[in-house]
């Protein structure tokens, strides 16, 4: 056996320790920090399998595959696949706590949980696969999962994907090679939802949908798109037993109730981290983009919300209009700016409730000190950038920024 393997992050590891397991004899080139476009001039018709890492855009050679391909053609069980341009991870994870309620045997894989291709020898048919699917795990996906679930999707990643059609066009196949006895469970007030629900022969359940209000106040973590995700999860664990979602409400409530309940939500994802001195701290560092500032901002409509935004802009400061609309809300009543993105947003408006700063920590002094003014109050890091300019990665920001707020 001959493989290559173009990176070798997590998802190449992975490749490399299945691969040795299972075959004495395997040979294994790795290609790690290349020119994806110095490739195309290569000769790999000697290789069993090409793996590229997710960030690599396809080649379509006959011999290419994927973590997410290979496990797509090897698993013996039910996938239920989440994509969305945020809130895939949280949707997954109420999915995985209501299986675990129903005494399932489910496994979380892709970027929230393990490479998939870890899990593949543990497997059964009675398993069921839960797998978060970003564009680029489907970039060249050429079979959907039994169960499909579409979030919002809105404009990302657009720095790597070559345009916004090409980005839709990988999440589409998600849903692209369904059958009509499969089913696709799709954010209605969407377009770009909606669109890519169109594409699919599955059997539809759009959401959001009304839910009881002890089922509502199971949802343990705050905003209205949190609710929706818990939505989305219900109508997938549903559709897993073959049933409409209210008839899953209806049989298993307490079943459901439990589920729910037992998810506290994600790291850096709306994270509740303290509250000191009449002030709570919220860790939404995995926001990278302003569709997810604005969430969270939303999330709290009745609070003095001090936010801390700013980072490296993934569209060269072409949303700072857009970002800067999102902190005109009532709620916001002092911004903290950090980071590359923060500074350009304070050479382009003039605005008495921008403090600009230098580093992490005098952020969250100034933060402090805003709220300290107007407490009760809420310190909100939603940063609406990526995390290049000052940290490893958004891990690192939010590891950093919580070990802080853990030592005021």
């Amino acid at each position: 056996m001959k493989i290559l393997l173009l990176g070798y992050g997590k998802e190449g590891k992975s490749v490399e320790a299945y691969f040795k397991k299972h075959y004495d004899n395997l040979e294994c080139r790795i290609y790690e920090n290349f020119n994806p476009n110095e490739l195309k001039k290569e000769d790999f018709s000697s290789f069993d399998y090409v793996f590229r890492s997710p960030s690599v855009p396809p080649f379509h050679l006959k011999n290419e595959t994927s973590v997410t391909k290979y496990f797509f053609d090897h698993c013996p069980c039910p996938i239920i696949g989440v994509t969305a341009t945020k809130g895939k991870g949280t949707t997954c994870s109420f999915i995985k706590s209501l299986l675990d309620a129903s005494h399932q045997d489910a496994h979380l894989v892709g970027n929230i949980g393990e490479p998939a291709i870890d899990n593949l020898d543990d497997l059964k048919e009675n398993s069921v696969i839960v797998y978060e699917l970003s564009s680029f795990q489907l970039w060249d996906l050429e079979e959907s999962p039994h169960i499909a679930v579409v979030g919002t999707i809105e404009p990302d990643h657009l720095n790597v994907h070559n345009g916004y059609d090409d980005y839709i066009s990988a999440k589409t196949n998600i849903c692209r090679y369904q059958t009509p006895d499969d089913y696709l469970i799709y954010y209605s007030k969407n377009p770009e939802s909606v669109k890519i629900a169109d594409k699919s022969p599955a059997q539809k359940i759009p959401y959001p949908f009304d839910l009881p209000e002890d089922i509502k106040s199971a949802v343990k973590i705050p905003g209205e798109h949190n609710l929706n995700n818990a939505m989305a999860a219900l109508a997938a664990v549903a559709s897993y037993k073959n049933i409409s979602p209210d008839e899953y409400l209806k049989q298993y409530q307490d079943e459901i109730i439990q589920g729910l309940a037992s998810f506290k939500g994600l790291p850096h994802r709306l994270e509740f981290l303290r509250e000191l001195n009449g002030i709570k701290y919220y860790d939404d560092n995995f926001s990278t983009n302003p569709s997810s500032t604005r969430v969270a901002v939303n999330a709290f409509p009745n609070d003095n919300l001090i936010v801390i935004i700013g980072g490296r802009d993934k569209t060269d400061n072409q949303d700072l209009p857009e970002i800067y609309e999102i902190l005109q809300a009532p709620q916001v009543k002092s911004i903290v700016l950090i980071g590359e993105s923060g500074h350009a947003l304070a050479a382009k408006y003039q605005d008495n409730r921008f403090i600009v700063t230098e580093s992490l920590q005098e952020a969250i002094n100034e933060a402090r000190e805003s709220a300290e003014r107007l407490k009760p109050a809420i310190v909100l890091m939603s940063p609406s950038a990526a995390s290049f300019d000052m940290f490893e990665n958004v891990y690192d920001r939010g590891s950093q920024y919580k070990s802080l707020i853990a030592n005021l």
